[in-house]
C-alpha cells in the first residue's frame, strides 16, 4: 500500500474561520499542526504545518492499537495461569502456589475475583507454601511513576507489569459516622497487605472550615501503609479518591489472599517474587478480553496502562518473551515500513502518549489513520474512537455534531492538545482529522476550541 506525500497534494490554505480561531486564542501559527483529508483518495483538503514532527499526548494510542489490529488480530488474548510447586491431596497444597503474568491489560478486581473462584471450583482449599509472583514475561528497567508530573500515585501514571491487577488502584470511602462518633474509612478492594492508618477525628456540627478537611498520607517506598488525618464533620459528605499503592507484585498478592480466604480457602505463606520453576504443574489457564475489547477501552477512556501493555505485547510477539520497550518499539518500525507508512519522524516511546519524548507528524497520523480505515479491522478500531458527544474522552465535547458524525481520538498532557480520527460531513464524505498543537495556552482550553472549529467546518463545507 503506498502512499503520496499530502504536502505535494495540497490544495488550498486554511480557510478564514480556522485562521480566526487561531487567532482569537492567541495560538501561534508555528504552534499549531493539522491536515483534513480524503479518507479514501487521500487527497488533502487544507493543512498547516503537516510535516513538523509534534508532541501528541494521547493520540498516539491511534497507531499503537491500530498497530495491534493489524498484527495481531482483534481476537488475540493474554493468559493468566496458576501453577503448584508441590503436591495436592483432598485439596491440600503443600508447596508454592505461583500466580503467572501473561501481561494482560484489563484484569480488574472482577476478573481477579473470576480468576480466584475457578481455581477454588478446582478443588484446591489450602496452601501450605508461599504465594510465588511470577512477572517475568515482561523485563523493565526500573521506572519512578511520578517522573512525568510528581503525582506517582495516580492511576494515570501506573506502570507496566506482566501481573498487573485492576491497575494497582485501591477506592477510598471516608465517612462521618454520628451513631459511633467517629470518621470510618472503607477500602475497595481490602488488602491483606496494606495498613490503613486512621486518625482522622470526628467533629460534631456544620461542614466548614478544618472541620471539612482530610489529608493522606502514603509511607515510602512500598506504599503499603497509608495515613489519613485531618478532621470531618457529621453533616459532611462523604470524601472519595483513588491512589496506586504498593508494588505490583504486592498487589496482587494481597487481593488474591483476600479474594481467596473470602472464598473460604487458607493460605500461610508469604510473598516470593520470582520464575516459576520448570516442574511447576499447570493448575489453570484463565484468558484476557479480547483484543478487540481491550482496544475498545484503551481508546475510549484513554488508558494509559493499557496501550503501554499493547505495545510490550508487539514486541514480545514479534521478537519472543520477555517483553521489552525497545522490541515494542522496534516492531512498530518495522510495521510501518512494511505498510510503507511514512514514519521516519515517529518517536513512539512507550505507546501511550504520556510523555515528552513522543513525536509524529500529522502527515505521518493521517496516513495511518486512512489505511486503518480501509483495513479488514476497521469496525473495531473505528468502534474504539471516542464519539462526540456520546462516549468516551469525548462525551461532553462538540454535543452540536450530527450523531456518530465524529469519532475521535484525543490527547491533553501540559501544553499539548490533540485529536486524531474521522469527521463525516454533511455531504456524507468522511474525512481524516489530525490536529496537533504544542502551546501553552493550550491548558486554558484553546485546543478544544480549534478542534471544535476544524469538525465544524468539515461537517457544513464539505
Amino acid at each position: 500500500m503506498i502512499f503520496l506525500s499530502f504536502a505535494s497534494l495540497l490544495l488550498t490554505s486554511a480557510p478564514a474561520e480556522i485562521a480566526i480561531t487561531i487567532a482569537a486564542q492567541q495560538l501561534p501559527p508555528s504552534a499549531v499542526s493539522f491536515i483534513v483529508a480524503d479518507v479514501e483518495s487521500g487527497r488533502p483538503v487544507i493543512s498547516q504545518n503537516a510535516q513538523v514532527p509534534r508532541s501528541p499526548a494521547s493520540t498516539i494510542k491511534a497507531i499503537t492499537t491500530y498497530a495491534s489490529l493489524d498484527l495481531l488480530g482483534p481476537a488475540y488474548t493474554w493468559h493468566t495461569r496458576a501453577l503448584a510447586a508441590g503436591p495436592i491431596e483432598t485439596g491440600v497444597l503443600n508447596g508454592d502456589l505461583i500466580l503467572q503474568g501473561g501481561g494482560d491489560p484489563y484484569m480488574t478486581l472482577e476478573r481477579w475475583w473470576s480468576f480466584a473462584h475457578r481455581l477454588r471450583g478446582s478443588g484446591l482449599r489450602t496452601i501450605h507454601g508461599d504465594i510465588v509472583v511470577d512477572n517475568s514475561a515482561y523485563s523493565l528497567p526500573a521506572e519512578d511513576p511520578g517522573a512525568f508530573d510528581g503525582r506517582p500515585n495516580r492511576v494515570y501514571n501506573v506502570t507496566p507489569d506482566a501481573l498487573m491487577i485492576n491497575f494497582q488502584s485501591i477506592d477510598f470511602r471516608v465517612v462521618p459516622n454520628s451513631e459511633q462518633r467517629r470518621v470510618d474509612i472503607v477500602a475497595e478492594p481490602s488488602l491483606s497487605n496494606l495498613t490503613i492508618d486512621n486518625r482522622i477525628r470526628y467533629a460534631a456540627g456544620r461542614c466548614s472550615g478544618a472541620a471539612s478537611r482530610v489529608d493522606f498520607e502514603i509511607a515510602a517506598p512500598r506504599a503499603d501503609r497509608v495515613t489519613f488525618t485531618g478532621r470531618l464533620a457529621a453533616h459532611c459528605e462523604p470524601r472519595e479518591l483513588t491512589r496506586v499503592l504498593l508494588t505490583p507484585a504486592g498487589y496482587a498478592y494481597g487481593t488474591f489472599v483476600s479474594l481467596w480466604r473470602q472464598l473460604g480457602g487458607e493460605v500461610d505463606g508469604k510473598l516470593r517474587v520470582e520464575s516459576a520453576p520448570p516442574d511447576a504443574r499447570q493448575l489453570l489457564t484463565f484468558d484476557s478480553l479480547s483484543l478487540g475489547e481491550i482496544v475498545r477501552l484503551t481508546n475510549k477512556y484513554s488508558s494509559n496502562l493499557m496501550a503501554r501493555h499493547l505495545l510490550l505485547t508487539l514486541g514480545a510477539e514479534r521478537y519472543g518473551a520477555p517483553a521489552t520497550v525497545a522490541k515494542g518499539v522496534a516492531a512498530i518500525a518495522e510495521w510501518g515500513q512494511a505498510r510503507a507508512f511514512d514514519l521516519r519522524d515517529l518517536e513512539i516511546d512507550n505507546g501511550s502518549g504520556l510523555s515528552r519524548k513522543a513525536q509524529v507528524s500529522v502527515e505521518a497520523m493521517a496516513n495511518v489513520l486512512r489505511s486503518a480505515y480501509r483495513s479488514p479491522f476497521a469496525p473495531e478500531f473505528l468502534a474504539s474512537l471516542p464519539l462526540a458527544g456520546v462516549d468516551g474522552t469525548l462525551r461532553t465535547r462538540m454535543n452540536a455534531s450530527p450523531a456518530g458524525s465524529v469519532r475521535l481520538k484525543t490527547g491533553h498532557i501540559d501544553g499539548v492538545s490533540g485529536v486524531a480520527g474521522y469527521v463525516t460531513a454533511a455531504s456524507g464524505k468522511t474525512y481524516v482529522l489530525v490536529c496537533l498543537i504544542n502551546d501553552a495556552r493550550v491548558d486554558s482550553g484553546a485546543g478544544e476550541a480549534l478542534h471544535a472549529a476544524l469538525v465544524k467546518w468539515i461537517i457544513e463545507n464539505l
